[in-house]
Parts: structure tokens; C-alpha cells; sequence
């Protein structure tokens, strides 16, 4: 037990403030706070003894109540201690206890011991062979897939060997139970993955140039079948032509016929289409992306993508097929320099045809390995190029037939592409461009062929002696005038040059035609018809007009010239005609917007011609009239001698006309023979050779005109229903010389100067000409210019009247 310890009392003199300090220690102690303000602050103030003091204050207060404790517990300790104390045996009892077991567990547990240690270690061995099992069932997991990785290889099955390496790389290389084999794996994944890319990338290599081959092949088979179905669309287009018109000439048996044949062609048409139907299913089948009706393979490329995709490269092979076919397609725009456009021009559009065609096949069926835009942008390149080519080809060409084979190409290439949803429209604005440098030199080509066949020609009529050629030269061009086949050998009304002529027209209608049809201008006929007209009004007209003017024809020629221009006249119909069926449209509408006959220049010059040689021959006839005796004592009985030469000749002339002219011709040519005659004799009486004449001179032309009238009237036969208006006609011809005839001839001259009467018996006669012929009149009586002789006689009544109508007219002028 601890002393008790009794206070300071010299703590108790400390004044308040050293209480007051050592209630806040004691308080901060007593609170667990930090003394460290308290020491700084007894050693700020340089009074660290007084804390020290505190301090040791402090702690003798809390001793003081430590020890009131240990009083106040001081019995527990002592009974605790007790208790301790008789435990002590009961321990010492229990250690022995303790010990007696322990021996016995120990000699008990040894045996169990061993047994368990040798238990561990087998079971350790069980864990090693457990963890050797499962490693060699990995591995052989493992080789079994290397092996069919091996396998797939060898029999060139890319993805699946692929598959397989990317199994082991999923489920073996993580999981390998060697470093060896995982090293090993490591090494021959992507050496698997990058021999398959080496491999697959080979294969599209020569796929690429195979089917650079192919396409072209392809493109030449589409364009083959585009142009079969035009011709069968042709063939269809006539048949319902045919059926039209023979529908609105009510011809019931014939329309009826025709339906069926339009029936039979339909059938056709489906029994084809089905055919290439079940052609392209034979390939769909198997999903080798074989196209049964153009028979072209894309297993190689779609397998090079199915590929790219296994290794994850789908987009680099994007990318690498475009840019190869981009320039794959550019090598195909070259046209080389060395062969003839026109020869290679087939090849040219067939390899592009094709190479689109493909890609058409590639972007609906690769799986988005080319995208509608990159095809669109291939197009796009495309057509300018082919614009620019055919710019380029047709500016050089000047052959129009080589540039209707070129447009007919094009156009089957157009419709080709069409049906795979590309347009064209650039490419036939092209051709519409030069439309009319193709015509241009088609006429060219034309007029050189006019102008042979004229040349050729020897304008004598046609001679056929078989069917055929009726059917050839006559019947194909409607030139007919009967629809009664004749007995052969037949004279034709023409020339040789006529049906060569139409021959040469019909070729043009044809070929331009062909050049504006298929060129997406559905009504053309107007624009056919206008290069119709420039050929017949300009390079045919020309030609012959050219021909008539040239002065190389003699009559027969001439007379066959005009013969030919009548029947061109009916040709020029069947131009037209023609035209109008082969631009599709109704002839009804074609005979709407018909013309004049286009020849009119030549054909009236050509009967100019033969005109102006008829009064040439009559006019050496008319050399004869030198010896008409005009103070003659008798008038001649039978007419002058000229006339009975000009009445032989016209005979002869309408005996060999009728043959050859139409009689519409031979009308007007007969017309002007006597007009000129006319002309002829009025000019006799006021040629300066005849000085003066009497009424015996008088009487001899008048019997001339009757010689001359009676020609006309033996002609009637010539114009059928309208003999009498035709007979008339050629009178009328005489008009001017028969009213001088009978002015001279009359007993009342001086009648001419009644208006009435002028007009009625003398309106083709000149006042002018009357005076001058009215002055040479003399009587019998006369000679020379005086009257001496007769000075004394009556004067003559009818010369007084001619006197005095000579003195009234020249009154009036």
C-alpha cells in the first residue's frame, strides 16, 4: 500500500492566476486535447517551472485518486486471488490428463500420418497426370484442326482453312499448354491468313484478265440479242402496218390472216423469253453467281471478297477492285491508230457493254462490293470518253454509209445499256449532232450516183423481157399505170435511168431512215422528208436539169427525157409513200403535207428542150416558105410546099411520140409545134423579105392553116374524153395566124377597128403588127409601089378599106 503524500503548501500561495492555469490544464488533460499551447506558451514566458509545478500538481491529485480506488477495491483482489489459487490443483490434474492423451493420439496418429502423406503425394501425381490428359486432349483438339486446316489448303478451300484458323486462334492460342506450341501458333496463323491472301489475290488476278475476255464476248452477245429483237420488233412493226391498212380497206380475210400472224410472232416472243428464263435459273441454283443467259462466271471474284471478308478486309478489297477496274477500263477507251475505226468499232462499244454489263451483275449481286455511286462515277467517265471518240471518229469520216454502220452500232449499244438502267441520252445527242453531216454525205454520195446513171444512160425506152424484171423495175417503185401485168417483152414508156434513179432515192429514204430510227426521236418523218426534198429538189432536179442544158440531146432523147419526168412524177408519190411507211406513220398523214412535184424545173425544162428542138426542125422546114410566090397570078391549089413538109414530119413525130410522151406531154408539145407555126407564119408576112403581097399569097397561107387545122382535128383520137376541149386546144394554137388570114381575107377589114367585133374574131391580133403587114398588101392591080398603070380605073373597095384601116390605126398609135 502506497504513503500518502501530503500537500504543498506553497502551491496554495500561487495567487489566481496559477489556479486559473492550472484549472485549464487540468481540463485539457483530462479532455484528451493537446498540450503543446501550453508549453509554448510557459516557454514564451520563460516560466517553464510553473508548468512543470502544474504538471506534477496534476499528477499527484490523480495519484491520490488512484489510490482511493485500489482501497475501494482492495477485498475483489484478495478473493480473486483466492479463487486463482484453488484452481491451481485442478490445472495441474488436467496438464496431466492432457499429457496421458497426447501420448496415446501419438501413438495412435503415426500410422494414419504416413498413410496421409503417401495420400498427398499420389494425389499430386493424379493432379500431374489430370493436367497432362487435358493437355493432350488439347493438342489433339488442336492437330485435328491444323490438320484440316492442312486439308482445306490442299484442296484449295480457302475460307475454310481460314474457319479453322481462326478457331485455333480463338480456343488454342490463349489456352496452348506449351510455350513451344504457342510460339508455334503464333508463327503459323498469319502465315495460313497471309498464304490465303497471296492465293486469293492470284485468283482475282486472273479472273481480272479473264474477264477483261469475257466481256467482250458478253457485250457482243447483248448487243447480238438487242439487234434480233429490233428486227423482230421491225418485222412486227410492218406486219401491224399490213393489218392497218388492210383494216381500213375493210379487207376482212386479210386482216384476219395478219392478226395471226401478229398472234404467232407474240408466241414467239414468250416461247424465247421463257427459254432465257429457264437458261438463268440453270445457273442461280447454286449460288455461283452464274449468269445463264450471257454465260459469264463471277465465282472467282465473289469468292476473293467472301475471302477479304473472312480476314477482315472487305474494305481494302473495295477499294483495290475498283481501282483495278477503273484502269482496266481506261485501257479499254485506247482506239488505236493502226486499225481503222470502222473495223474496230465493235470491239471498241462491245468491250464497254460488256464491262458495265458485268458490273450491273456485280452491284445487284456482290454484297455491296461496289456501291451505285462508284458504278454511276465508271458510267459517267465511260460516256464522255465515248463522246469524246465518236466526236473525234465522225469529224474525220467522210464515207455516210461508214457512219451508219458506226450509228447503227451505237444505238444497239444504247438500247443495250438501257435495259440495264444506264443512260445514254450524251451518246445519241452525239448522233443527232451529226445528222446532217450524215446526210450531206449521203447526197453527196447520191449525186454521184445521178449523175453516173444519167451518164450511162442512152434514153431509149426499157426493154423487159421477163416478169421479174417488170416486178424489179416497175412494180417495186408503183410506177405502173395499170395494175394488168403486160405480155413480155415489154417496151417500157422509159429510160433505164428511171427505175436507177429510183433505186438511188429509195437507198436514201432507207438509209436515213435507218439513221434517224433507234436514235430517240420517236416522229421523224419530217426531218426525213426534208432531206427527201433536198435530194430530189436539189441533187436529182439539179442533175437533170443539168443534163437538159448541156445541149447533148437530140429529139428522141429529149422526148424520152420529158417521157421519163412524167413517170418520176408517179415515182416521187411512192417516194413519200415509202418514206412515210418506214418513219411508221399512216399515209393519210403523209398526203397531208405533200408538195408539188419536186422535179417541176427539170421537167419543164426537158420540155423546153424537146420544144425548142421541134421549132428548130420546123423552122428548117420553114426555109422553104422562100419560095412562096407573094404577087402570085393563081394560089397555089394544095397549099404551099412547106407545109405539106411540116404536116409530114408532125405526123411522123406524134406516130413515134405516142409510144413514148404521155399524152398530156404530147398535148403541150403538139401546142407549142403549132404556135410556133402560128408565130411563123404572122412572122412571114412581117419579114423584111417579103415586100408585099397580094390576096392569091393570101390564099395560099390560108390554105396552109387549113392543112395545118386539119392536123389538129386528126389528132382527137389522142386525148380521149375530152376530144372536142383537146381539138380546140391545138386550133387555138393557129388562133393569131388563122385571125390574120381572115383579116386579109375579109371584104370589111376595116371591121377590126369595131371593138366588139376586134374582140370576138381579132383579139389575138397586135394593131402594131396589122398595120405594119396591112401596108405590104397590094392588089393584083398593083405594081410595085405605084398606080400609074391604073390610074384612070376604079379603085378596089377592099383595098380602099385596108386604106383606110391602115390610116385609122396609125391614127391611133
Amino acid at each position: 500500500m502506497r504513503r500518502k503524500v501530503a500537500p504543498d503548501s506553497s502551491d496554495a500561495t500561487g495567487g489566481e492566476a496559477g489556479r486559473q492555469d492550472l484549472l485549464q490544464l487540468s481540463s485539457a488533460i483530462c479532455n484528451g486535447e493537446d498540450l503543446g499551447p501550453f508549453v509554448r506558451k510557459a516557454f514564451a514566458s520563460g516560466r517553464p517551472e510553473s508548468l512543470l509545478h502544474s504538471l506534477r500538481h496534476f499528477a499527484r491529485s490523480k495519484e491520490s485518486e488512484i489510490e482511493e480506488v485500489c482501497k475501494a477495491h482492495y477485498q475483489d483482489f484478495i478473493r480473486a486471488v483466492d479463487d486463482l489459487r484453488s484452481l491451481l490443483s485442478d490445472v495441474d490434474s488436467l496438464k496431466s490428463a492432457l499429457s496421458d492423451s497426447n501420448a496415446a493420439l501419438q501413438s495412435a496418429a503415426g500410422p494414419l500420418l504416413s498413410s496421409l502423406d503417401a495420400y498427398l503425394e499420389d494425389r499430386a501425381v493424379a493432379r500431374n497426370l489430370s493436367a497432362a490428359l487435358a493437355a493432350s486432349r488439347l493438342c489433339a483438339r488442336l492437330l485435328d484442326l491444323l490438320a484440316r486446316a492442312n486439308a482445306h489448303l490442299a484442296a484449295d478451300d480457302l475460307y475454310l482453312s481460314l474457319r479453322a484458323i481462326d478457331a485455333v486462334e480463338r480456343d488454342f492460342l490463349d489456352a496452348a499448354p506449351h510455350p513451344t506450341i504457342r510460339r508455334m501458333l503464333l508463327r503459323l496463323i498469319p502465315a495460313v491468313r497471309s498464304h490465303a491472301e497471296r492465293k486469293i489475290a492470284k485468283e482475282f488476278s486472273d479472273w481480272m484478265v479473264q474477264i477483261r475476255v469475257a466481256s467482250r464476248h458478253l457485250g457482243q452477245i447483248a448487243i447480238g440479242r438487242a439487234s434480233a429483237a429490233r428486227q423482230r420488233e421491225e418485222e412486227l412493226r410492218i406486219k401491224q402496218r399490213q393489218a392497218e391498212e388492210q383494216s381500213r380497206l375493210s379487207l376482212r380475210e386479210a386482216n384476219s390472216s395478219s392478226i395471226y400472224s401478229l398472234e404467232d410472232d407474240d408466241d414467239d416472243d414468250d416461247d424465247d423469253l421463257a427459254a432465257a428464263l429457264a437458261a438463268a435459273g440453270g445457273g442461280g441454283s447454286t449460288g455461283s453467281a452464274v449468269d445463264g443467259i450471257l454465260r459469264f462466271d463471277l465465282t472467282p471474284l465473289y469468292r476473293a471478297y467472301h475471302i477479304h471478308q473472312t480476314l477482315g478486309l472487305q474494305d481494302r478489297f473495295k477499294k483495290y477492285y475498283f481501282e483495278n477496274r477503273k484502269l482496266q477500263l481506261t485501257s479499254d477507251f485506247q482506239v488505236s491508230s493502226m486499225t481503222p475505226f470502222l473495223e474496230s468499232h465493235q470491239t471498241f462499244f462491245a468491250q464497254i457493254a460488256g464491262f458495265f454489263i458485268v458490273e450491273d451483275r456485280i452491284l445487284r449481286t456482290g454484297g455491296g462490293l461496289i456501291s451505285r455511286s462508284d458504278v454511276d462515277a465508271l458510267w459517267e467517265t465511260a460516256i464522255a470518253k465515248m463522246v469524246s471518240v465518236l466526236e473525234d471518229q465522225f469529224s474525220r469520216m467522210q464515207t455516210a454509209n461508214h457512219l451508219l454502220l458506226i450509228k447503227d452500232y451505237v444505238s444497239l449499244l444504247g438500247v443495250t445499256l438501257q435495259r440495264y438502267g444506264y443512260t445514254v441520252d450524251p451518246l445519241l445527242d452525239v448522233l443527232s449532232k451529226h445528222r446532217d453531216k450524215y446526210h450531206d454525205l449521203l447526197l453527196s454520195d447520191c449525186r454521184l450516183q445521178v449523175s453516173e446513171a444519167l451518164a450511162a444512160d442512152k434514153f431509149e425506152q426499157m426493154l423487159m423481157k421477163k416478169e421479174y424484171e417488170y416486178s424489179m423495175n416497175v412494180l417495186s417503185f408503183q410506177i405502173q399505170t395499170s395494175d394488168i401485168i403486160p405480155a413480155f417483152p415489154y417496151v417500157a414508156p422509159f429510160s433505164s435511168t428511171v427505175p436507177d434513179l429510183c433505186r438511188i432515192v429509195r437507198s436514201f429514204i432507207e438509209d436515213s431512215v435507218s439513221f434517224m430510227s433507234h436514235g430517240g426521236q420517236f416522229d421523224f418523218y419530217p426531218i426525213v422528208k426534208k432531206y427527201l426534198d433536198r435530194l430530189l429538189g436539189v441533187v436529182l432536179d439539179g442533175a437533170i436539169l443539168l443534163l437538159v442544158e448541156s445541149g447533148g440531146l437530140g429529139v428522141s432523147q429529149a422526148m424520152q427525157v420529158a417521157a421519163n419526168m412524167v413517170v418520176m412524177e408517179r415515182a416521187c408519190d411512192f417516194f413519200f409513200r415509202h418514206a412515210a411507211h418506214l418513219s411508221g406513220i399512216p399515209f393519210r398523214i403523209a398526203e397531208r403535207g405533200k408538195r408539188e412535184f419536186p422535179l417541176k424545173k427539170s421537167r419543164d425544162a426537158a420540155e423546153e428542150l424537146l420544144l425548142g428542138l421541134l421549132q428548130a426542125k420546123i423552122d428548117d422546114f420553114l426555109i422553104l416558105t422562100d419560095t412562096v410566090s407573094w404577087m402570085a397570078d393563081d394560089s397555089p391549089p394544095n397549099g404551099n410546099e412547106y407545109a405539106n413538109e411540116v404536116i409530114i414530119y408532125l405526123e411522123t413525130l406524134v406516130s413515134a411520140a405516142q409510144q413514148i410522151l404521155p399524152i398530156q406531154v404530147l398535148r403541150r408539145v403538139l401546142h407549142g409545134v403549132l404556135t410556133h407555126v402560128s408565130e411563123k407564119i404572122v412572122g412571114l408576112f412581117l419579114s423584111d423579105s417579103v415586100k408585099r403581097f397580094n390576096a392569091n399569097a393570101v390564099t395560099g397561107i390560108d390554105a396552109d392553116l387549113r392543112l395545118f387545122e386539119s392536123f389538129a382535128d386528126s389528132q382527137s383520137h389522142l386525148f380521149g374524153d375530152s376530144e372536142e376541149s383537146g381539138v380546140n386546144e391545138l386550133k387555138m394554137a393557129l388562133l393569131e395566124a388563122r385571125q390574120l388570114v381572115n383579116l386579109l381575107m375579109s371584104n370589111h377589114p376595116e371591121n377590126f377597128l369595131n371593138p366588139v367585133i376586134r374582140e370576138k374574131s381579132y383579139n389575138k391580133l397586135d394593131y402594131k403588127k396589122v398595120v405594119a403587114i396591112s401596108e405590104k398588101f397590094r392588089d393584083s392591080s398593083d405594081r410595085l409601089f405605084s398606080t400609074f398603070g391604073t390610074r384612070g380605073l376604079k379603085q378596089n373597095p377592099k383595098k380602099k378599106s385596108i386604106d383606110a384601116l391602115i390610116k385609122r390605126l396609125k391614127d391611133v398609135s
